[in-house]
């Protein structure tokens, strides 16, 4: 270790020490502790107490900043010339994959959108985790760039960009913990969105009592600071603030939700009118930040619907997938599922009245995803249906028929849906 090295880690750990007594810290103590996480020279202990020391007081404008500079400064940089479109869900909801739809319909309308995803921390399935069932989404920086110029978009995983990597390891520590503070989130999204070259964005802000954020107020709140940050960083800048009270989906787990989404792309009689209709908003929005930059009096919305009715996102889907190592004509139909699968029934007849989300997820992973990318659950059941007793209301799938079992045992203490009868 050079006494240079030494001395930065020094200042890392007298920074982490001051953050945890609650007071500021200036940008090359920030600099520091982004430096020291991003090449693995802080351990793990350290670094749980920088996450932690966040979790409660947060940061002030000006440490929102400099942790979101430092981080994009300690890693790589993609370029790209023009619009760069890109979209981004604060989560917490499993079984919402609007990315995966938006991206293809932007990329048919001739806007670069290069998105950049991280694998799960609080839900079954990650953007990248999904993508991974029926593409691959490892890349080097320089692989991205020929692929969003050759046919758009992308839809890929930061591992080995090295993109703000200091937010890989942070994620890493934070998975266990399975929480993450508002101003973590917000650094961490508007970093790699710096990082990518995005130049438009929309973000998806959901609440509700088991989303990431539970209140409107909150939602309020971290709007504006994603809006503060993306002024420093000359990005524009589009809001979706809405209540969330369950998937909008109706797979859960890595396969189940990469068909939902084909379901959407092929206007398939079976698709989640839910997911569909959130996807062509957010569409709408990131598109409409894309026609006033080049003073295009036209409706995003109406044009995202378009372009997903006539067929065009589901053959740039299928582009952005073959550009991606997978099968260039992917279709729902040619998806696979567990080996083993159980149709949960309703106990009493009535109506649908609460689905737990917090315990939708920790089923969901029992039964092994995302690392079992054919496990999950397939909700045939949503809030406000009326369902008969002894009639299927969800189906769990699992390769391995003793977490099937677990499943099962499980949900008995940790029910998700509850019936008002």
């Amino acid at each position: 270790m050079t006494s240079e090295t030494k001395n930065q880690k020094e200042i890392a750990i007298k920074a982490i020490q001051k953050k945890l007594l609650g007071k500021k810290l200036t940008y090359k103590e920030i600099y520091a502790i982004m430096d020291e996480i991003a090449h693995e020279r802080l351990s793990d202990i350290l670094t749980t107490y920088f996450v932690a020391s966040s979790f409660k007081e947060g940061y002030s404008e000006e440490e929102l900043y400099y942790f979101t500079k430092a981080m994009v400064e300690t890693g790589n940089r993609l370029k790209f010339k023009g619009i760069v479109a890109d979209k981004h869900s604060v989560g917490g909801i499993a079984g919402t994959r609007t990315t995966m739809i938006v991206v293809p319909i932007v990329a048919a309308y001739g806007y670069k959108i290069p998105k950049i995803s991280s694998r799960a921390i609080t839900t079954p399935a990650g953007t990248a985790d999904v993508m991974e069932a029926i593409a691959n989404v490892d890349f080097q920086p320089q692989e991205i760039v020929n692929i969003v110029e050759k046919v758009g978009g992308c839809i890929v995983w930061n591992g080995k960009l090295n993109i703000a990597p200091a937010d890989d390891v942070i994620i890493r520590v934070e998975e266990p913990l399975m929480f993450e503070s508002f101003d973590k989130i917000i650094i961490s999204v508007m970093s790699k969105k710096i990082a990518a070259g995005t130049t438009h964005l929309v973000l998806d802000l959901p609440y509700g009592k088991t989303a990431k954020i539970h209140r409107l107020s909150d939602a309020q709140k971290v709007a504006k600071k994603f809006e503060m940050l993306a002024k420093k960083f000359n990005i524009k800048v589009a809001f979706d603030i809405n209540e969330m009270l369950e998937p909008a989906g109706r797979g859960i787990g890595p396969i189940l939700e990469a068909r939902d989404v084909l379901y959407v792309l092929e206007q398939h009689i079976d698709r989640p009118l839910r997911l569909e209709a959130k996807a062509l908003r957010l569409a709408g929005l990131l598109l409409d930040l894309c026609f006033k930059e080049e003073k295009k009096d036209l409706n995003g919305e109406e044009e995202a619907r378009k372009i997903l009715k006539n067929g065009l996102a589901l053959k740039k889907f299928q582009e952005i997938v073959a550009a991606q190592g997978g099968d260039k004509e992917i279709k729902s139909s040619k998806l696979k599922l567990a080996k083993f699968k159980k149709d949960i029934l309703a106990t009493v007849s009535g109506k649908i009245k609460d689905i737990n989300n917090y315990n939708l997820n920790t089923i969901a992973k029992i039964l092994g995803a995302p690392k079992d990318k054919q496990a999950g659950i397939y909700l045939h059941k949503k809030l406000d249906h009326p369902v008969k007793k002894n009639e299927p209301i969800m189906t769990f799938y699992s390769n391995d028929p003793y977490l099937l079992k677990e499943a099962e045992v499980t949900m008995e203490n940790l029910p998700i849906f509850t019936i008002e009868h």
